[in-house]
């Protein structure tokens, strides 16, 4: 039945979109809610999720239309809290650095260092996910090759050879010259 709806969206016809919205609204609302932990956010997301599915359904390769959305729901609710959590860290950041100035140092210094901090910040989002973990986990968060490879379920040989893997990844796509 749904193979049947999915053609008929893509031929252009709302009504069998809507009839996908109605059966699939919940699964979508759960899924997501499930991850944000917070019902208007998680409305929001799920309107934003069937976005998604309308402007993905060309992509759709009848794999299991249920498993589908709620990948696209998952994902996207994923996408949601990272946001939110790393705009929350750029907001206490920036509390931090305003309003506890040491003694004698200028604005000019500081607003220079968090410029620096948010540039930084920037670059690691362009590292590999699998990288990027332990090169926060390791040189902001301060924690040791075990603590990463607990954290990570992964054996300690691993956390050492994606730090070194990740170090050479930023020696071939940035320059020094980036960072100051």
């Amino acid at each position: 039945m749904d193979d049947a709806l999915i053609e008929k969206i893509k031929s252009g016809n709302d009504h069998a979109f809507r009839i996908i919205v109605e059966k699939y609204r919940n699964l979508v609302f759960h899924t997501v809610y499930g991850v944000l932990r917070n019902e208007k956010d998680a409305e929001d997301a799920a309107q934003e999720v069937f976005l998604k599915i309308y402007t993905s359904l060309p992509q759709y390769e009848k794999q299991g239309f249920t498993t589908w959305v709620t990948r696209i729901a998952v994902n996207h609710a994923i996408d949601i809290k990272r946001k939110k959590t790393r705009r929350h860290e750029e907001m206490n950041v920036e509390y931090e650095e305003t309003s506890h100035a040491p003694p004698g140092e200028s604005v000019e210094r500081l607003v220079l260092q968090r410029e620096k901090k948010r540039i930084i910040h920037e670059r690691l989002n362009e590292l590999p996910d699998h990288y990027r973990t332990v090169v926060k986990g390791f040189y902001i968060d301060d924690k040791t090759y075990e603590e990463l490879a607990a954290e990570l379920d992964v054996k300690l040989k691993t956390v050492e050879v994606r730090l070194y893997r990740a170090r050479q990844w930023m020696k071939k796509h940035w320059k020094e010259d980036d960072f100051s």
